[in-house]
């Protein structure tokens, strides 16, 4: 594996998402079963959203978020949906992927198959480690970035990784939580697909 951390330091850092997703599981399940209650109550539909995406050595797997759309087809949030989304409740069950070793804590966010053909040699260095539930784009923008910024944030972490970095990123995830001025309502509402080096979101 073509990374900056040294295999002690990789298996430290997996021993720690285990163990922070086991507590936030029990901690976060009662706000996690009160809103996919909601969902299930209001909308009478499924209150979870399984999704391929592609993960570590461009392997696919399964996300799991709380659903926040009427439908996949019409991208449409409820205004409940908007909530969870602009303080990334929606995001919570992917502890479950970190868990089942899909995931990290912190790496770049898993993208849909759908992009695997654009990107280019630099930008597929993503791949190199576990995707994350936060990474650098999350505490440095949002999406208020474009892919190609997004894109050279995870690179850069993938050149940087180490536990402090990760710790970092962590901290600034929290702290980013509650300040939501980077988070566009149209970016919530529909996030543009990328496309190649052309596309931005």
């Amino acid at each position: 594996m073509n990374i900056g951390m040294s295999e002690q330091h990789y298996c430290i850092k997996r021993l720690i998402d285990i163990l922070l997703s086991f507590v936030a599981i029990l901690f976060l399940l009662p706000l996690i079963g009160v809103c996919t209650a909601l969902i299930a109550a209001l909308h009478r539909q499924n209150p979870f959203f399984v999704q391929k995406r592609i993960g570590m050595g461009e392997k696919p797997f399964k996300i799991i978020k709380i659903k926040t759309l009427y439908s996949q087809e019409d991208q449409l949030l409820t205004q409940f949906g908007l909530l969870l989304r602009k303080y990334s409740i929606d995001e919570l069950p992917q502890f479950i992927n970190v868990l089942l070793g899909d995931m990290s804590l912190t790496g770049p966010r898993p993208l849909l198959p759908e992009y695997l053909p654009y990107y280019n040699e630099q930008e597929r260095k993503r791949h190199q480690v576990r995707p994350g539930i936060t990474g650098m784009a999350q505490v440095n923008g949002r999406n208020s970035l474009t892919w190609q910024e997004k894109f050279a944030l995870d690179i850069w972490y993938v050149d940087h990784i180490s536990l402090v970095l990760d710790l970092k990123i962590m901290a600034a995830t929290l702290s980013c939580l509650l300040q939501t001025e980077h988070v566009k309502p149209e970016g919530l509402l529909k996030e543009e697909k990328f496309r190649g080096n052309n596309s931005s979101c």
